[in-house]
């Protein structure tokens, strides 16, 4: 209640409102560099400002963890800056230290001079209230997985690459391989490259390397490998194919060390369990063709559960899938933070219980998100329920939406199988497709209900 002055005005006996309290005291907040490092610890006890800054060599990022030891630290937040944050991120959390790799979205809007010393004093008042979340991020040993398949993504993509260069010279030459056969990197395709380059110029004899499963016959394939055989295009393709030979071999090194890092992750329960066979005849066919019939068992015995029952994941899917998130899902309370966190949600602008038009952002995905778009996108010609499912949005919405919409279905099924061990089982494309006209029939009669008609079934109505 408040009191009435002389002056007939009303004094409020509320008290002064208080800045941001503090919830966790003993924290520091770091802002990193390519250089060095400047770091906040709690203020002093006069309230002065706790910082210092340090090198970025190991021996400068020991004495770092040292004084943060001195200061009775308990936690840590720090900006996800470039890869200037993995050196000093795994030396804290080897000495003990909670640390937070936060998203710099959500420090960088700050208004004011930006300096290195105000930084990581923003970032220590920030966590000291509590309003940094830090960013996920597996396990140590899930880590070194992550970082095994990434590299070897990259090299795969340099593989893609030199082919491109090869298929290049081949056309600079005349040499149409890629209409004698539908894949120049397959069996025959490299056999007629390859004895292109150990100086074979018949094409007659070109063409008697085709493989026996081809379609098109001897004569076909002679008549597009007719060419122009000048001196540069045959060097450029020599050095083109040597350099594609030098990336296979690194990539199959990288598939041992995977392999090797999957069954050191293995529970000792599971290394004697064999995967389950393919039921689907073309994925268990493509299986044995690339040889991915043993890392699909690994990836098994990982987990348990086989991913590639799902329709749509493949082996490197499954692969990409256990080294960004790991076997245990349980820090993604439900599949709906799971789906936001790999940006697979829809973006719903509302203000006052209606849509506000916004502006369409950048494309930003994640590494996983790209993943299952690729996965989804293998879906349109399946003859299944998800394939059904994508043919269905495709036609109503368009091919970007029925991507992104069934990328969101299948990481759901994902975390299910993860997370619950609840299987999927493909119900057929034509259940589908009758479960989903009777869904329509059911609608039509609702409506028709709410304006007073019927329909008829079509046996009653010829009656």
């Amino acid at each position: 209640m408040n009191k009435v002055t002389g002056k007939g005005k009303r004094r409020s006996r509320r008290k002064p409102k208080q800045g941001l309290r503090v919830i966790r005291p003993n924290v520091a907040g770091i802002d990193l560099g390519s250089r060095e490092h400047y770091v906040c610890c709690p203020p002093t006890a006069a309230g002065e400002p706790n910082v210092d800054h340090f090198g970025t060599t190991t021996p400068e990022l020991n004495r770092l963890a040292d004084w943060l030891k001195e200061q009775g630290v308990e936690s840590v937040a720090m900006e996800s800056t470039g890869v200037y944050w993995v050196p000093i991120y795994e030396i804290l959390e080897s000495r003990g230290f909670e640390v937070l790799l936060v998203n710099a979205r959500a420090l960088s809007s700050v208004p004011g001079r930006k300096t290195d010393m105000l930084d990581c004093q923003w970032i220590q008042m920030l966590h000291s209230c509590g309003l940094l979340k830090g960013s996920f991020r597996p396990g140590d040993d899930i880590c070194a997985l992550r970082s095994l398949v990434r590299e070897k993504t990259t090299m795969e993509s340099q593989r893609s690459d030199w082919l491109r260069r090869i298929q290049k010279s081949l056309d600079q030459m005349n040499v149409c391989v890629h209409h004698a056969v539908s894949d120049i990197s397959g069996v025959t395709g490299m056999a007629i490259i390859r004895a292109i380059v150990d100086g074979e110029r018949d094409p007659i004899k070109l063409a008697k390397l085709r493989d026996n499963r081809c379609r098109k016959s001897e004569k076909q394939i002679a008549e597009e490998l007719t060419g122009n055989w000048r001196a540069e295009h045959l060097f450029s393709l020599k050095q083109a194919l040597r350099m594609y030979d030098h990336i296979c071999a690194g990539i199959a090194q990288y598939d041992a060390e995977i392999q090797r890092t999957l069954t050191a992750l293995q529970p000792p329960e599971n290394r004697t369990r064999k995967a389950p066979e393919v039921t689907n005849k073309n994925k268990r066919k493509n299986f044995r063709a690339r040889g991915q019939e043993p890392m699909r068992e690994a990836l098994f015995r990982l987990t348990g559960h086989d991913l590639t029952t799902i329709d749509g994941i493949g082996v490197d899917t499954a692969e990409t899938v256990l080294s960004e998130v790991g076997t245990d899902l349980s820090c993604f309370p439900s599949e709906n933070h799971f789906v936001s966190y790999l940006k697979l949600a829809p973006k719903l602008a509302i203000s006052g219980g209606k849509p506000v038009p916004t502006k369409r952002s950048g494309s930003t995905t994640t590494r996983l998100g790209a993943t299952f778009r690729m996965a989804a996108l293998t879906l349109r010609n399946s003859k299944t329920a998800l394939g059904a499912e994508y043919r269905r949005i495709a036609r109503r919405k368009g091919a970007s939406v029925a991507v992104f919409a069934l990328a969101r279905k299948l990481a759901i099924l994902v975390y299910r199988l993860l997370r619950y061990g609840q299987a999927y089982v493909d119900e057929g494309m034509q259940a589908y497709e009758e479960r989903f006209k009777a869904a329509r029939i059911r609608t039509c009669k609702q409506i028709a209900k709410e304006f007073g008609l019927t329909i008829l079934e079509p046996e009653k109505a010829a009656s």
